[in-house]
């Protein structure tokens, strides 16, 4: 029960993963329109230091899961789950803690070790080992395919953006096995107030658990 509980929290890790993989797109064998779009994006992205809105995340089973996202650069976000689902992941400006709620357990990596490190920064930084392979530029959308090679997040990501605000819409996590994961969001504020008890990690958690039992 317990392995499957950690390997279905880094499925989830990953997918959380891919929102901010998703301010994330370098250019690579690209056409000019094509740079010029991603570097567009990236603009995009660099002006925004908070944001907060809902999410709504479908797994490769049919599931659904809902819950709420916060933002503050750099170093600090939160993806909370909302019940049934019981995972909480926050990362404080040095590690990521992921939590499930329900067991009272969490697993807890340095920031530096995770694909948020690039993404969380003051002033992101374009180069890194994750490599777009397609842009597709449409009316009313911006399709981005790039291949991501992390501890956590091992595949594929399709990332679609509004042609004309150039906000994230949603993402799709394809796995090393063909699974898909996406999630869209929505209610999305930027550059508003935030509060900083959002993203404090507990880090006795785990020893008081390991004392209680």
């Amino acid at each position: 029960m317990l392995i499957r509980s950690l390997a279905r929290s880094r499925r989830l890790f990953a997918a959380a993963c891919g929102f901010l993989i998703a301010m994330l797109v370098p250019a690579a064998a690209l056409t000019v329109e094509e740079q010029a779009t991603l570097q567009d994006v990236n603009a995009y992205f660099n002006s925004v230091k908070t944001m907060h809105g809902d999410f709504v995340q479908f797994g490769p089973d049919g599931s659904q899961l809902e819950g709420k996202f916060y933002l503050a650069r750099p170093g600090k976000v939160r993806f909370y789950y909302n019940p049934p689902a019981r995972l909480d992941i926050i990362a404080d400006g040095k590690s990521v803690s992921v939590k499930d709620r329900k067991l009272a357990t969490q697993d807890i990596w340095p920031l530096n070790q995770t694909p948020l490190r690039f993404l969380l920064a003051e002033n992101i930084n374009l180069q890194t080992e994750a490599q777009v392979t397609d842009v597709l530029v449409e009316p009313d959308l911006i399709t981005v395919v790039l291949t991501d090679q992390t501890t956590f997040n091992s595949g594929i990501l399709t990332l679609i953006f509004d042609a004309k605000s150039y906000e994230l819409k949603q993402w799709t996590v394809t796995d090393a096995q063909g699974y898909d994961t996406s999630v869209a969001v929505y209610n999305v504020t930027s550059n508003g107030p935030t509060n900083p008890d959002l993203f404090k990690i507990d880090y006795l958690a785990n020893v008081r658990e390991r004392t209680e039992n």
